[in-house]
C-alpha cells in the first residue's frame, strides 16, 4: 500500500517550525516562522490565519525549508529576506551592513524634530551602513541635502540603492571613506550624525549569535567601545558649522563618557537620551550660541 504523502497546511507548518526554532534557541520562534512564511507566500500575517488550512505547494515548501534552515543556524531574518523595515521605509540589507534597529528610529525622529523648521541643512552621516539614518533624515527633511560615508564599499552601494528606492538620491552624495578622509572641508555641515561601532572588543564574543553574523568592523569599538567617538570628535570642527550639532547612537553605559568627549570637543549643551527600554541610547550636542543648543537640552526623555 502506498504511503500517504504529508500535506503541509499553513497552520501545520507554522506549528512545526515554532517548535523547531524553539529547540534551536531562536528568541521569537512563532513570529519568525510567520514572517518567513509571509515572505514565501506573499501574504500578510493576518492572511496566514484566515487561510490556515491552505496547503503549501512543493516550490513554496522548498523555499520555506531553505529559510528555516538558515534561521535555525541563527542567521538574522533580515539577512534571509534581504530587507528590514525602518521608520516609514523598507531598507535593503546585506552582510555588508548592520541591520537597522527600532531604537535608532528615536535618533532619527529627534533629529527631524530639531531640524524641521530650520530650512536647508547639510547632513553628514559617518558610517552609513544601509543608509537607514541618512536616507530617513532626507525623507523627513525635504529641504536637506546629505553626504554619507562608509569604509566598506558594499555598504556604500547599499546606501545608494536605498536612497534611489526612497527617492532621495538626488540630494545625497555617497563616498567610500574612512570617516573624514575623503570628506570635503567646505561647505560645512550643520548636522553630523553617526551610529559608529561601539561595542567593547572584550564583549564581542558574548554577543547573541545573530549579532555575531553582522559585520565585525561595524560592531568593534575598541578596548572601551569609544574609539570612534574620539576619532569623530577630534576633527569634527573641520567639517561642522560652528552653529551646527552632532548626534550619536551609543552603547550601554556609554552616555556620560561620550557626553564628556563632546564637552572636551567644545560643546557646552549636551544631552544624553534614553530609548523605550530606559537604556541610554543617544547623545546630542551643540554650543549654547548655536542654532540648536537650548533645544538640545529640552529634548524630552523617553
Amino acid at each position: 500500500m502506498q504511503e500517504q504523502k504529508t500535506v503541509w497546511t499553513i497552520l501545520k507548518i507554522l506549528d512545526w517550525t515554532r517548535q523547531y526554532f524553539a529547540s534551536k534557541g531562536v528568541e521569537n520562534p512563532r513570529l519568525d516562522a510567520e514572517v518567513l512564511l509571509c515572505a514565501v507566500l506573499r501574504k500578510s500575517r493576518i492572511q496566514l490565519y484566515t487561510n490556515f488550512d491552505e496547503p503549501l505547494q512543493e516550490n513554496e515548501l522548498k523555499q520555506y525549508r531553505t529559510y528555516v534552515a538558515r534561521r535555525a543556524a541563527r542567521e538574522p531574518v533580515a539577512y534571509i529576506l534581504g530587507k528590514k523595515g525602518f521608520m516609514d521605509y523598507e531598507f535593503k540589507v546585506t552582510r555588508d551592513t548592520l541591520i537597522p534597529r527600532p531604537e535608532t528610529e528615536l535618533l532619527v525622529e529627534n533629529l527631524i524634530r530639531l531640524n524641521r523648521e530650520k530650512g536647508p541643512r547639510r547632513i553628514l552621516d559617518l558610517g552609513c551602513g544601509s543608509g537607514a539614518i541618512i536616507d530617513s533624515l532626507l525623507g523627513g527633511l525635504p529641504e536637506a541635502t546629505g553626504m554619507a560615508v562608509d569604509i566598506n564599499p558594499g555598504a556604500v552601494a547599499v546606501t545608494r540603492e536605498n536612497a534611489e528606492t526612497i527617492g532621495v538620491a538626488d540630494r545625497l552624495e555617497v563616498l567610500v571613506s574612512d570617516l573624514y578622509a575623503r570628506v570635503p572641508r567646505e561647505p560645512k555641515f550643520q548636522v553630523v550624525v553617526s551610529n559608529p561601532p561601539y561595542i567593547p572588543e572584550g564583549d564581542l564574543p558574548g554577543l547573541q549569535q545573530e549579532v555575531q553574523k553582522e559585520p565585525r568592523a561595524a560592531l568593534d569599538g575598541g578596548k572601551d567601545g569609544l574609539d570612534f567617538y574620539r576619532r569623530i570628535l577630534e576633527d569634527i570642527w573641520q567639517v561642522l558649522d560652528p552653529r551646527g550639532m552632532v548626534a550619536f547612537e551609543i552603547g550601554i553605559h556609554e552616555g556620560e563618557p561620550v557626553a564628556e568627549l563632546c564637552r572636551k570637543a567644545g560643546f557646552d549643551c549636551v544631552k544624553v537620551c534614553r530609548d523605550y527600554g530606559d537604556v541610554e541610547r543617544m547623545v546630542f550636542a551643540g554650543k549654547g550660541d548655536s542654532d540648536y543648543g537650548h533645544e538640545i537640552l529640552e529634548i524630552k526623555e523617553r
